[in-house]
């Protein structure tokens, strides 16, 4: 180990759960999957082999998107805002 600079300069991240909003479209009928061997579980979903993170938060809009439209095949996910203040928007395509 060294100080912090040097780790800091070394770094490279290990992270390999892309989120959700980078897809251009999700299909509805994906496996949504549950990571629960982490600090802070989440769930996700895996596309060409890539773990893609799904907010609960879109859980709930989608939730509500189902109720009026349980016909839904596609939808997109755009994101506002980064930390605390982040935001998601679930827009449905088909």
């Amino acid at each position: 180990m060294g100080n912090f600079k040097d780790e800091a300069q070394n770094y490279e991240s290990k992270a390999k759960v892309k989120n959700i909003s980078e897809l251009p479209s999700v299909d509805t009928n994906n496996a949504v999957m549950q990571e629960t061997e982490v600090e802070f579980p989440y769930n996700y979903i895996v596309i060409n082999n890539d773990r893609y993170k799904v907010p609960v938060s879109i859980l709930a809009s989608l939730k509500a998107i189902f109720e009026e439209n349980p016909n839904l095949k596609k939808f997109k996910v755009k994101k506002s805002g980064e930390g605390m203040e982040t935001k998601y928007t679930v827009i449905p395509l088909a």
